[in-house]
């Protein structure tokens, strides 16, 4: 099975590579895992509930991280063990990218293969059990991240009252002159014109 993507993430590079290397984070984030624990350098214990169609099971596994360059990227290779309903082993890469606009892109690519019960079920139903996981758990690391950090730079723009745009923008006019001009030249707009000299001459009696 080979499955890549990418997700736009409303979290910085930094705070996007401290979350995907926190093993709490991990466990909540991943669909069935009962555990992500941390038993060597770089190296993790896994326990995951799976369910590809008919077939479900619990795996144990393991997890190694390798080639790690914070805070940009990482591989990571995977195994684990399902009893009867099968085995399955890979690899992944994931790639840290800053946006201009704010946030960051994650890119990752899977490679796996995977035996038993679970492997007689066809590839179709298998890549659709791995897509579906993979949408899980972009939908609660962003849900963690709203937590953590608060909504995406954009929603908080979107967000702001339109009236305090508007105040801003009138507060830095008046700042360089250019309100107090205005209203001055509507005022003189404004005033009467000055009364004209009385032209008529006094005869003389």
């Amino acid at each position: 099975m080979d499955m890549q993507g990418n997700r736009a993430l409303g979290v910085t590079q930094e705070q996007a590579w401290d979350a995907l290397n926190d093993p709490e984070t991990l466990k909540l984030c991943l669909p069935g895992c009962d555990k992500f624990e941390l038993v060597g350098d770089n190296q993790y214990a896994v326990t995951m509930a799976v369910k590809v169609g008919p077939v479900s099971a619990k795996f144990n596994g393991k997890v190694t991280l390798s080639e790690i360059r914070p805070p940009a990227s990482y591989k990571l290779a995977f195994e684990g063990q399902g009893g009867v309903a099968g085995h399955g082993k890979g690899s992944s890469a994931v790639t840290l990218t800053p946006i201009e606009a704010g946030g960051c892109e994650l890119a990752y690519t899977v490679q796996a293969q995977v035996g038993g019960k679970i492997a007689q079920l066809g590839q179709r139903l298998i890549d659709g059990a791995a897509k579906s996981m993979a949408d899980d758990f972009f939908k609660r690391f962003d849900a963690e991240m709203q937590r953590r950090h608060g909504p995406p730079p954009a929603e908080v723009d979107a967000a702001e009252p339109v009236g305090e745009k508007k105040g801003a923008m009138a507060g830095f006019m008046a700042k360089i002159g250019l309100g107090k001009k205005d209203k001055d030249k509507g005022e003189a707009d404004a005033s009467p014109p000055a009364s004209a000299p009385d032209s008529t001459d006094d005869k003389p009696v």
